[in-house]
């Protein structure tokens, strides 16, 4: 599929010039160059803040994902326009319909038709969108946090290679595997939830689908479906033991928490070709047994949030998305959770630098209006997990 033409990105807006008394312009670094980061350091600039890094800890950041489809609701996508980032950009087929297929025998035996409040994409397009519009020298791959400390009372990164850079707020948005959360909320650990998200994106130009597609063959699984450019994105979820989980992957789940088209062994490839078989419609299976490049999820669950933010020194560090509250895939809330914390911390962090508004309280105010969503969603995983026969806590 031809990409879409997309218009050259829209410029910063400058702070006004600080007048005496006004705060000096902040350093802020983000954590994590993923959707969740980049979009926190684009509503940053586009408010005016002029001294954003965003440290990404994979030597190439755009590599250290792959496909991955990604539901956003309306309130993210309305960020996203605020922006200047069209939809033609990132979603390539604009369909608002969820087919729910109950399956028995691999025969469909009932379609539920729902309407979904948003539009799909992939993590490739939509990264790729944010990406491309962040000024050179901003976001710097290769560069892992392993620490956070306190300089001349504001908060200061320690780096794997040895290196240190100082902040005034430090945006944590490293993901499920957060060295964030890791240092600022050490008590909240990651668990198991007991099955899998084997994922893959299988090239076709011979495709009629155009609709998300959900399929229930019963208890402990579950199998989406989606277009994407070029071909189809699927999702198979399968139960797997931890034992079973470190055999295929080759690290228990709580340490690989993504796993990489190298991880996947041809033990994870046989069981889940095998389930395909076993209980898919012959068409969707034949899908999974096609598709030669995969990548695997352990679905996690973690204790709910309580706070967002921390004061170090002088300074500030937060954590937001899937750094503050990872959540089941099957809500739908990861991406449009860090998406929609980011702007609303954009506007707290404005009200301060700008207006001259007491930092604690609006940070304090902005953690109060976004934790309820966050805890909501993590509360929400397991459910919805209950539903699929997984009763894993």
């Amino acid at each position: 599929m031809t990409q879409p033409h997309t218009p050259p990105a829209n410029p910063p807006r400058a702070i006004p010039a600080l007048s005496a008394g006004t705060p000096p312009r902040p350093r802020i670094a983000v954590v994590g160059g993923s959707l969740t980061g980049a979009t926190c350091a684009l509503l940053l600039l586009h408010a005016g803040f002029d001294r954003v890094t965003v440290y990404e800890a994979a030597p190439d950041a755009a590599s250290h994902r792959g496909g991955g489809l990604i539901g956003l609701e309306h309130p993210a996508l309305g960020i996203l326009d605020r922006l200047g980032i069209g939809q033609d950009e990132f979603v390539a087929y604009p369909s608002e319909t969820v087919l729910e297929v109950t399956i028995r025998y691999r025969q469909p035996i009932h379609t539920a038709r729902r309407t979904y409040p948003g539009r799909n994409t992939t993590w490739s397009l939509l990264h790729h969108a944010l990406t491309r519009r962040l000024p050179d020298g901003i976001l710097q791959p290769g560069r892992h946090v392993t620490g956070l400390a306190e300089r001349d009372r504001r908060p200061q990164l320690l780096f794997a290679d040895g290196t240190r850079a100082d902040a005034d707020v430090v945006v944590f948005a490293d993901g499920r595997a957060s060295t964030g959360r890791r240092l600022l909320d050490p008590s909240r650990r990651l668990r198991y939830a007991g099955y899998v998200a084997h994922r893959g994106h299988t090239p076709t130009s011979h495709t009629l689908l155009r609709d998300f597609l959900r399929l229930e063959p019963g208890p402990g699984c579950q199998y989406t479906v989606a277009p994407i450019p070029d071909g189809l994105d699927w999702t198979l979820y399968l139960t797997c033991s931890p034992a079973d989980y470190t055999h295929c992957f080759g690290a228990p789940p709580q340490r690989r928490t993504f796993a990489l088209p190298h991880h996947v062994s041809p033990a994870a490839r046989a069981h889940a070709d095998t389930h395909a078989a076993l209980v898919l419609p012959a068409p969707h299976a034949a899908t999974v047994h096609a598709t030669t490049l995969r990548t695997a999820a352990p679905v996690m669950d973690i204790d709910p949030p309580t706070r967002m933010a921390w004061p170090v020194g002088a300074g500030w560090a937060v954590l937001i998305g899937d750094a503050l509250a990872p959540v089941r895939p099957h809500t739908g809330r990861g991406a449009n959770n860090g998406i929609e914390q980011a702007a609303a911390l954009t506007t707290a962090l404005t009200q301060h630098y700008r207006w001259g508004a007491h930092l604690a309280t609006a940070l304090h105010g902005w953690q109060r209006r976004q934790l309820p969503e966050a805890v909501a969603a993590v509360r929400q995983g397991p459910r919805l997990g209950a539903h699929l026969g997984n009763h894993q806590p």
